[in-house]
């Protein structure tokens, strides 16, 4: 097995835009401010909505797995793409902003 893309968190700056895999309900207790919503079982069919960039792009879920999935089968398609390893648990244990209809939380 080819090994994943990864990144640690705290080398992603606190704006980064990320593409978020997780569920509604996951994304709308609490995300990244510049997150991009496409849940993994929609990616294939929302494939044109990942951010147009030169960078990395990183890929989100609650604990990696989900998003380690995403890359591996985005990287398969020709993205240049990254896990975010301990996923959005590790982004809220970090300190970095979170957005929410309510009180931002990680489920």
């Amino acid at each position: 097995m080819n090994a994943i893309p990864t990144t640690t968190v705290s080398e992603l700056p606190d704006d980064a835009v990320l593409v978020d895999v997780r569920e509604a309900d996951e994304w709308a207790a609490g995300h990244a401010p510049n997150a991009i919503h496409i849940p993994l079982g929609e990616l294939p069919s929302r494939i044109d909505e990942l951010p147009e960039t030169d960078d990395t792009v990183a890929v989100v879920c609650r604990m990696g797995g989900r998003s380690a999935r995403a890359v591996q089968w985005l990287v398969q398609q020709g993205y240049d793409v990254t896990n975010v390893e301990g996923g959005m648990v590790e982004w809220q244990r970090a300190g970095k902003q979170l957005a929410a209809d309510g009180e931002p939380n990680i489920i």
